[in-house]
This record gives structure tokens, sequence and C-alpha cells, in this order.
């Protein structure tokens, strides 16, 4: 018998706004953390993105998505290729499948030398596109782990990274172009703070049409007070954080009048980017504050219908 798709493949095949988010699982392994932070988007997210390590080593995506599902919110989990070969990768997959789990979002991750963990050996065994296109076709096809086939496996509903501030523009527009025909259904762009980078690079986007073949999603970062928007700055060049945002919340004093000011600029970004024709919606990153990011899903009025 097919299994139904997943309550956010529909929603993108329906053509509706999307709203999600996304949250980093504990550095422990404390299964109440996860537990209480699902149930704070519960109703007010069409599904929510669980990091894989990203900002260091922690709980791992696979458990922290089973415990989100487990609070009636639909997860989406992360796989990143530079921690674990196709064989890893493939039976994560399988086994978040049979828990119900077919949102999975492939990304092959940030160096690990630009992160806590320099002294670990990154894998890379598949970049993203290959995993995109191995997991879209697991049921006919298992050829990348020696496998004939996966009988009965998805149906998947697959995202990736787009990168507007990646140069040259033109071939982060045709790495999109793989994802897409690769069987990719949603992008989320990293995270947009500087607005006419953005829509440069989203009149390519248009161009080409990409918008109408599949989702593509606005990132949404909260950033909480100057300390924290320097940092992320400086640990990578992109996404670019224009000058005039870190002045922004330099100019207020307290570090709760630095917070809501991030959350101003959160929910300017939106009212800018709801503008553009094709773009289906947000996902909002708290950076750790989730309350943070629950208030500008509440104040933008993006909702969950």
């Amino acid at each position: 018998m097919a299994k139904e798709k997943t309550a956010l493949h529909k929603r993108i095949e329906s053509g509706k706004r999307i709203l999600l988010a996304e949250i980093s699982p504990p550095t422990g392994s404390d299964s109440s953390v996860v537990v209480a932070t699902a149930k704070r988007y519960a109703g007010k997210v069409h599904a929510l993105g669980i990091s894989d390590n990203r900002h260091g080593v922690c709980m791992s995506a696979f458990a922290a998505a089973s415990l989100v599902a487990a609070q009636g919110v639909e997860p989406i989990l992360h796989l990143v290729t530079r921690d674990r070969n196709r064989i890893a990768l493939i039976a994560d997959c399988l086994g978040a499948d049979a828990l119900g789990i077919r949102n999975v979002f492939c990304t092959s991750g940030t160096h690990q030398t630009l992160g806590r963990c320099r002294a670990a050996r990154n894998v890379f065994d598949l970049d993203s596109v290959q995993l995109i296109r191995a997991i879209a076709g697991l049921a006919e096809n298992g050829a990348i782990v020696g496998e004939e086939r996966f009988d009965n496996a998805g149906p998947f509903c697959l995202g990736g990274v787009a990168a507007p501030y990646a140069d040259p523009v033109e071939l982060q527009i045709m790495r999109l172009v793989k994802k897409v025909d690769a069987g990719i259904h949603f992008l989320i762009s990293q995270p947009v703070f500087d607005l006419e980078q953005f829509k440069i690079w989203w009149k390519e986007i248009v161009c080409l049409d990409l918008q109408k073949k599949v989702a593509v999603l606005a990132g949404i970062r909260v950033l909480g007070n100057v300390e924290q928007a320097k940092s992320f700055a400086a640990e990578r060049p992109d996404p670019v954080v224009p000058e005039s945002v870190l002045q922004r919340l330099a100019s207020k004093s307290s570090p709760g009048a630095q917070r809501a000011e991030g959350i101003a600029i959160a929910l300017e970004t939106i009212g800018e980017l709801a503008g553009l024709d094709g773009v289906r919606g947000f996902e909002i990153d708290g950076a750790g504050d989730d309350e943070a990011a629950l208030e500008v899903t509440a104040k933008s009025a993006l909702g969950v219908d």
C-alpha cells in the first residue's frame, strides 16, 4: 500500500504559503528540552527543521526529529553529508521513513574546520545534489549503495539550501537547477540580511522559473544582540550582514533593546520579501531564542491556516 505524503509535501503541492522554523538539538541528551521546544511551536508552524550538528556535537537530529514528531509537530530531518558516508545516510533515511519522518533536508554542511570540532575528519562521500537524487529514487534504484531498490521507500519531501550571496551567482543558480532536476521539492535560502543582493538573486530565480518548479522560502534569522550579529558575520563570508544592520543593533544600549531591534529587523525583512512575486514562505530561526522566533511569527501575521 502506498504511503501518504507528508502534510508539508501536500502544502507545497497546493501552492499555499509555507511557514517553517528551525531549531538545533541540545548539546546534551535531555529529551525534555526537545519536547518542550516542540510544544512551543505546535500549531504555529507547518513543520519544524531539526539541524544536524550545525554548531557542534549535539543530540542527533534523527532522535530529536522523532521526539518532535511524537508531540504532533511535523519535523524536517536535516542530513549533512560532511559526517556520514552514503551507507549511513541512506540507512538513516530509511530508518526515518520507518518512523514516519519523510521530510528530509539535504545539505553538505559547514566544513568542520570552521566549527568547534576541528580535529574531526570529514566524509563528503556524496554532495547534497547526489544525496537528493539518491533519496528521490530509492524505491526504484538503490544502486548508490549496491542494492537493486528499496521497496516501499518514501515518498519523501526533499529540501535543500539556496545561497543568494554566493559568488559568482551564476554558479549558484546552476547548482540550484541541478537540485531541481535531482528531485527536490523546496529550497530554503541562507538567512537574508542584505535585501538588495537577495533581490538581484531573485531576478535570476524568476528568469529561469525555478520558483514555479519548487517552493522557494526565505531564511530569516533573528539577531539577538550586536555581539551575536558580529560573531555570525565573522564566522563566514556569507550570508552578508550589512554594516547598517550592525549599527542598528549597536545603537541600542540594553540587551532587551537590542533583542527588540533584532526582532524588528526580522519583521521588516519579512515585510520586504513577502512582496516579491513567487516567494512561497519563510523559515524562522531564533538562533537559540525560540520565544523571539515565535514573536516574529506572531507579529508578522504569517500564521498557520
